[in-house]
């Protein structure tokens, strides 16, 4: 597969009242034809930071002497080639950046426009990409006037409406409904199988990076680790159960207080535990004898597969540590 996204050795510094903050250390990252790859990362984790330095909004600081940074998208510099590389990419921000004032059309107009786009190639193209995204019915609708996910949708036509070769999205389910989300994913997916492009997307959500090809987990502007979601579970293959009855605080409390119990997590009604490795029969053993001995009850104790969120948490600890 032709590597459509490739950076390499990405620095970016901010100076604040704090002092200075590391946003980007040493982030190579490498994304290619018909992939998409979630990045992945608490609050403040440098991946907005990234994708901005990807499509040139930001430049790169010098790393050291021996590794200067590089960027290439679809086979150009952004450093050195930065209008052709941009011509190659559609990016949509976290914020949604469309002129409210204009119409959906007219949106797409100005963008399509502003690539350089001829009356005879955007006519068609728009039409084209709002059929593709489920906006086709609202085009003399003021983008103002929008819901939330049909802003998200627009974002995304307007960042496809001159047929670019990779995609960077920033975030863009944040504050939407599930079903919209899904929709969203739905499009996404889609486009990548039909138009073979490379698609970088950042989010907070692990069910979508569950719907990447390859996920890069990031903290404190470093990539922790990267791969396929299946072989990044398999990191904690054997080492999770599921513990379920009540009450839950107290039940967390017992399995915290083990030597052998790494993490105790609260999902939902029950807790996921992340044992240390070749402990997990014994532990389930141990905990059916401490629980009703302190007053708790336990209706279910089993292990499960290991989920993305239970792989980040590890991460998250392991980093801290």
């Amino acid at each position: 597969m032709e590597t459509m996204i490739s950076a390499t050795h990405l620095y970016k510094n901010f100076r604040r009242a704090g002092g200075l903050t590391h946003a980007v250390t040493g982030l190579d990252l490498h994304v290619d034809a018909g992939e998409i790859y979630g990045l992945v990362g608490p609050d403040g984790a440098g991946k907005t930071t990234a994708l901005r330095l990807l499509c040139g909004a930001l430049r790169p600081d010098p790393g050291n002497k021996d590794t200067a940074p590089a960027i290439t998208i679809a086979g150009r510099d952004m450093l050195r080639q930065t209008d052709a590389a941009r011509a190659a990419l559609g990016y949509l921000a976290q914020r949604f950046s469309m002129y409210e004032d204009l119409t959906v059309l007219e949106n797409l107009r100005f963008f399509a426009e502003v690539r350089g786009l001829k009356t005879a190639e955007w006519q068609p193209r728009c039409q084209q990409t709002l059929q593709f995204v489920g906006l086709a019915e609202y085009t003399n609708r003021r983008a103002g006037q929008l819901s939330g996910g049909m802003k998200q949708k627009l974002g995304l036509a307007a960042a496809l409406v001159h047929q670019p070769k990779v995609l960077l999205l920033d975030e863009p389910t944040t504050g939407v409904d599930p079903v919209t989300r899904q929709d969203f994913w739905q499009l996404l997916i889609r486009l990548v199988a039909e138009e073979g492009i490379a698609a970088l997307v950042s989010t907070p959500y692990m069910d979508e990076a569950a719907r990447c090809q390859r996920v890069g987990f990031m903290r404190q502007g470093k990539l922790l680790v990267e791969g396929t979601p299946e072989s990044l579970r398999q990191r904690l293959d054997g080492r999770i159960l599921e513990l379920y009855g009540q009450p839950l605080g107290l039940l967390r409390r017992l399995a915290q207080a083990d030597p052998q119990v790494e993490d105790a997590q609260m999902f939902g009604d029950r807790l996921h535990l992340r044992v240390q490795a070749g402990t997990t029969q014994a532990m389930i053993e141990r905990l059916k004898q401490v629980i009703p001995t302190a007053g708790g009850q336990i209706d279910l104790v089993r292990p499960i597969p290991p989920g993305l969120e239970d792989v980040f948490i590890a991460l998250l600890d392991e980093s801290e540590g």
